[in-house]
This record gives C-alpha cells, sequence and structure tokens, in this order.
C-alpha cells in the first residue's frame, strides 16, 4: 500500500494560512497599516478602491526596506519581530508571526515599492500568487508602498463571499479608525475610489478623537487615568447625558493593540449603572498598559482577542477608573430618558422609582459610587399593588399604529365591527379574546412587530408609503462607518417614507417622516435602526433587515395601555397577515386554549 501522507505544496499552504489571516479586504488593510506604523512612519496614506476588493494602497514614509529584505518579507514566518520563542512574551509591536505578508501574496497580485534613507535607489517587486514576476531598482522616495490588486482573484470560492462594497468598506473604516486612535501622533490619511474620507493631523489623543468622531471634547467627553501595579488606563469617557443607541464608538486597546473584550466592556457599562438606560451606551476609548509577560496576544489568528493573566483584578481595576472619572463630575447621578418619544395618545403607566441613588466622595483622589436605598418605609397597599404591575415600557419612537384613530380621520376596517365585550388587556401586554371553542392570549407587542413588518416588506416590494414634510427639517451627524452605512440604505428607507438627503460629509437632513411616524429625537432615531441593522447579521436579506429593524422600533410596547378599539383593530391586522402566529424574531404571537385545556387545569389533584 503506498504512503498517503503528503506534504503541502508552499503555494497551498500560504492560501490555507490566508483563510485564516485575511478574511476580506479589512484584514489586508489592518496588517499592511500595521506594518507601517511599525516601521516608524510619522505619515501613511490609505487609498482603496471598489471596497478594496480591486486596488488597495498604503504608503508610508518609514524607514523602508534594503533588496533583500523586500524580497524575503513574502516568505511565511519571516519576521523581523522575534528571533526565538521567548520573545514572543516580550512582544510590543503590532504583526509578529510572518504570516501576513505572505497570505497576502497567495490570493492577490502585489506590488512593493521601498527605499531606505541610506540607498540610493529604491526596489521594485511585482509578485502574483506567491511567484515573483519581477524584481529591479528603481527611482523612489524614502518609505514603502504596497499595493495589492484584484483580492481572491484565483480562489472565486472565498471572493464570493465578500459582502457589497459599501460594507466592505465600512469595515475598512473600522480599521483605519482604531489604528489611527491608537497612533494620533502619525498623520494618518484615507482615500475611497477618489474621494476624501479622513485627513488627519498628528496631535494629541483629545485631538485625534475630535478629529474622528467630531466631538466637543470639554462637554461631551471625561479623561481618565490611573497607574496601578498590575496596568496603567489612561483614555476618555462619555459623559451620560451624550450617551449613544450604537454601541459603535467603544474602543479598548492594550500596548496600542485594539482589542474586543466583552468581560472588561461590561466592567465599564457597569459604571454608567442609573446614569443611563439599558438601551444606551457609552462612548469610550480607554488604553491600557501591561507587562506584555502578563498577556497573550496569540491566541486569535487576527490578534483582536487577547488573554490576561488575571483578568478579574483588570475588571475592578476598569470599573473603579471609569467610576471615579465620572464621580468627579457627577455628585448626584440622576437617569433622565434620552427620548421623549411616547406612542402618541396612548396613555402609559408612569411607576416612579421609590429608590434614591446617592454618590459620596470620601477625597479628591478616590471618588467611588455608594447606593442609599429607602427600605424602611412601611408597606402600603399602593407598594403590594406595584407588586403586580408589569415593568414600564421601552422608550419608544412614537409611531401611531396602524389602528389608531386621529383627529383628522377615522380609520375604515376591511372587515364587520367586532364585538368587544369579550376582549381585555391583562398587564397591559396581553390581549385576551374569546373563542367559541376557548380563548386566545395574544402577546400585544409581538402581534405588533409582526402586523408592522409585513407592512414594511409591502411596502418596499410594491407599495411605498407616503412621506409628511416637517416643518422644520433635522439634521443627523453619524460617524464615518454609520454614514457609509445609511447612504447604502437610503433607497430602501426613502421607500418606508423617509426623506433624507446628504447635507455634507458625515451629515444628513431629514426633511420628512412617514405619515404615521411622530418622534422627537431623529439622531436617536436614525442611530437605532443602524445599529439594530448591523446586529441582524443572520438575516442576509438587506430589506427583510431593514423592515425588522423599523418594526421592533416602531411597535407597541409591552406595558402601554390600549383601548378596546385599538385592541380590536390590532387583532384584524394580525391575523391578516400572512404569518400570524409568530413575530419577525420567531417569537409567538399568539397562545390558543381550548375548553378543555381550561377545565383540565382545574382537575382535582
Amino acid at each position: 500500500m503506498s504512503d498517503i501522507i503528503k506534504l503541502l505544496p508552499d503555494h497551498v499552504a500560504n492560501q490555507i494560512a490566508a483563510g485564516e489571516v485575511i478574511q476580506r479586504p479589512a484584514s489586508v488593510v489592518k496588517e499592511l497599516l500595521e506594518n507601517a506604523i511599525d516601521a516608524g512612519s510619522t505619515t501613511v496614506k490609505l487609498i482603496i478602491r471598489e471596497g478594496g476588493k480591486v486596488f488597495i494602497q498604503v504608503i508610508d514614509n518609514g524607514k523602508g526596506m534594503s533588496p533583500t529584505d523586500a524580497r524575503i518579507c513574502w516568505e511565511r514566518h519571516a519576521t523581523s519581530k522575534i528571533a526565538s520563542a521567548e520573545d514572543i512574551y516580550t512582544i510590543k509591536t503590532m504583526g509578529f508571526r510572518g504570516e501576513a505578508l505572505a497570505s497576502i501574496a497567495s490570493i492577490a497580485q502585489v506590488e512593493l515599492k521601498s527605499k531606505r534613507a541610506a540607498d540610493s535607489l529604491g526596489t521594485f517587486i511585482l509578485i502574483d500568487a506567491t511567484e515573483v514576476k519581477k524584481q529591479e531598482a528603481i527611482s523612489f522616495q524614502n518609505g514603502t508602498s504596497i499595493t495589492v490588486k484584484n483580492l481572491f482573484y484565483n480562489i472565486p470560492a472565498r471572493r464570493n463571499f465578500l459582502k457589497s462594497n459599501p460594507v466592505e468598506t465600512r469595515h475598512i473604516i473600522d480599521e483605519f479608525m482604531r489604528i489611527s486612535l491608537a497612533n494620533p501622533h502619525i498623520a494618518m490619511s484615507m482615500f475611497n475610489n477618489e474621494d476624501e474620507v479622513f485627513i488627519l493631523k498628528s496631535g494629541t489623543q483629545q485631538q485625534r478623537i475630535i478629529e474622528l468622531f467630531g466631538i466637543k471634547s470639554e462637554e461631551q467627553i471625561l479623561s481618565v487615568e490611573e497607574q496601578t501595579t498590575i496596568i496603567n488606563v489612561t483614555g476618555f469617557v462619555g459623559k451620560p447625558e451624550f450617551a449613544k443607541k450604537s454601541r459603535g464608538e467603544q474602543f479598548f486597546f492594550v500596548n496600542k493593540r485594539f482589542i474586543k473584550d466583552a468581560y472588561l466592556n461590561h466592567a465599564v457599562v457597569g459604571a454608567y449603572d442609573n446614569l443611563i438606560s439599558k438601551e444606551q451606551y457609552p462612548f469610550y476609548v480607554l488604553f491600557i498598559e501591561i507587562d506584555p509577560s502578563q498577556i497573550d496576544v496569540n491566541v486569535h489568528p487576527t490578534k483582536t482577542e487577547i488573554k490576561f493573566e488575571d483578568e478579574k483584578a483588570i475588571y475592578q481595576i476598569m470599573r473603579a477608573v471609569v467610576k471615579k472619572g465620572l464621580g468627579e463630575h457627577y455628585h448626584v447621578p440622576q437617569f433622565e430618558p434620552s427620548s421623549t418619544d411616547n406612542f402618541l395618545n396612548l396613555s402609559v403607566p408612569t411607576n416612579r422609582n421609590n429608590e434614591e441613588q446617592t454618590v459620596s466622595s470620601s477625597n479628591k483622589n478616590s471618588n467611588h459610587f455608594t447606593e442609599k436605598n429607602t427600605f424602611n418605609k412601611p408597606a402600603t397597599k399602593t407598594d403590594w399593588q406595584q407588586l403586580f404591575d408589569v415593568i414600564k415600557p421601552k422608550d419608544t419612537v412614537g409611531v401611531m399604529n396602524p389602528f389608531e384613530k386621529t383627529n383628522e380621520q377615522q380609520l375604515a376596517f376591511t372587515e364587520p365591527e367586532q364585538s368587544t365585550k369579550n376582549i381585555i388587556q391583562l398587564h397591559n401586554s396581553f390581549i385576551i379574546s374569546q373563542l367559541k371553542t376557548g380563548m386566545l392570549l395574544i402577546d400585544q407587542q409581538a402581534a405588533h412587530e409582526r402586523v408592522l413588518y409585513e407592512k414594511y416588506l409591502e411596502a418596499l416590494e410594491y407599495d411605498p408609503i407616503m412621506s409628511q414634510q416637517k416643518l422644520f427639517p433635522k439634521t443627523v451627524t453619524l460617524n464615518t462607518a454609520d454614514e457609509v452605512l445609511l447612504k447604502e440604505l437610503l433607497p430602501d428607507i426613502r421607500l418606508l417614507g423617509f426623506d433624507i438627503n446628504e447635507l455634507g460629509k458625515n451629515t444628513f437632513v431629514i426633511n420628512g417622516v412617514p405619515a404615521e411616524l411622530n418622534h422627537h429625537d431623529e439622531q436617536g432615531l436614525i442611530e437605532h435602526l443602524l445599529e439594530n441593522y448591523k446586529q441582524q447579521t443572520q438575516y442576509p436579506g438587506r430589506r427583510e433587515r431593514i423592515a425588522r429593524t423599523l418594526a421592533k422600533r416602531a411597535s407597541v410596547k409591552s406595558g402601554t395601555k390600549l383601548s378596546v378599539e385599538e385592541m380590536n383593530a390590532l387583532i384584524d391586522e394580525l391575523f391578516a397577515c400572512r404569518e400570524p402566529n409568530i413575530s419577525p424574531d420567531g417569537k409567538a404571537c399568539i397562545v390558543k386554549f381550548s375548553v378543555e385545556e381550561l377545565f383540565g387545569m382545574f382537575v382535582k389533584k
């Protein structure tokens, strides 16, 4: 029997490695930008076309490479960062495993131009799928330029999995913003299809944040700084009143490397307890300096996940640092809803919070939050009644549902008016309707989401919703990534009755909204829609995601009191849907109980 185990050819091994390291054009951008920074550059320029699928170029003024280095850097595991295994545990630079350039060269057509200050001529190298086609001396300025063309051209299956150009562009912008935040001392610029996206000057961390996010630093963010025996923490956190309904502006950096860490995020968000609602996300850009031997950065191919030796201690430190920063500026934290949106003309139960939160400051250098709850008040009848109250309805965009009457028009039902004597609302969240064979229990929020979802899908496919012009147009300012996403979604959003136009860089003007929509926080509305759209990655269809997002946002929430007429109209609309039994998220809208099942609940035991 012949042997069956064989060594893979180098080009196949490189393509396999590329599948781990290079997932999309943004992965190429990340690796090239990090190499430019490690080269000691003071200016870095990024140019992309067609979402990076066709063209990516990174130009820097770093130290450049010799002809030999320019050739060998494309070999697998070729690196200038480590010489022994022990070096891995003290590494502070970005790329270090020597897989990135070899992986890129195996799946694209690459051109490299580089020159050191001490050399009279530079080096030009042309590579096509790991094969060096040309190497020659050229005239070039000091630094390096790497151009990557036609990514995944030789692996069609991988190329087919790439998303649309706007989506890939958003991922590239995310990577650019992360690297530029960690390196404010470097002047960085980005161009997309010849259009300017970022022109960032070198400066302080605060100036870089202002350039990227358009934040008024003194009004919106607070600086934090703390030195401990374990870690040093610096950075900025947002004031609670400026928290947004999108989580995009949250950044952790460990030794200037961007990381994703849900555990640390929980620590920071926990410091905002009783200051923001659960639907809001605070802004933060936090830098952690730690001994490299106390972390492992090699746990993920993209190096965005790391392991801490003592993560529990770091959790407590991060939470305390943020609380201290907030405590120095807020002595009595008070929660105020971020939006005055309400479901129009529907009475909403208002339950006051009986607990008072106070902040005590022991000294100027150490501020801690302490909660003082009033538990000694004797129980009253009202207290016992509140035990059975439902939770207050969540903040809603204030949509006037299809079954609501206005002062100028009455809704015409497609079916004869039903008898309403057998319909009741339970805990302002469920509708009970009697049947001849039993009863129906309807979840009003899930039911309304189903009604709106199908209505919006129909509007997107066949019958656009009319827009009601606003007397005073409102402007909305977004970060660059959300700006690209909103531009992508604008044609479909306009079919739903939104009249939105571009006003300038990162700014849009809202001239009109759907005729049935009434809200007072356009900024929060758009941010919420974009954030929910980004989170629904399990649904491939763009229009389905838009309809699902807006239906979830606009539906009547649990805890909202409905009139008998509104309950009747909701039931009529629900049973006119194609799929009345489940909500867009798969939650049951209706539970049916037969008479036999009801009697069975009272069988003698």
